[in-house]
């Protein structure tokens, strides 16, 4: 049962998560073999002010 977990910033649409969670498990099932009906992808949207790059809040930049 593999599971995938995508981290990202906040802002996209239903839509866009949607299609990432098809094409993720598309590649996953195809790049190892794996039953699409065992994968498990995981979606942790993050907000601005809680991940920095550089020393800097994307929030603040």
């Amino acid at each position: 049962m593999p599971i995938v977990t995508v981290k990202f910033l906040e802002g996209r649409s239903d839509e866009q998560k949607r299609a990432l969670v098809e094409r993720v498990t598309e590649a996953v099932a195809e790049t190892i073999q794996a039953n699409p009906e065992k994968i498990h992808v995981v979606l942790e949207e993050m907000r601005k002010d809680h991940y920095g790059v550089a020393g800097k809040r994307i929030s603040d930049q």
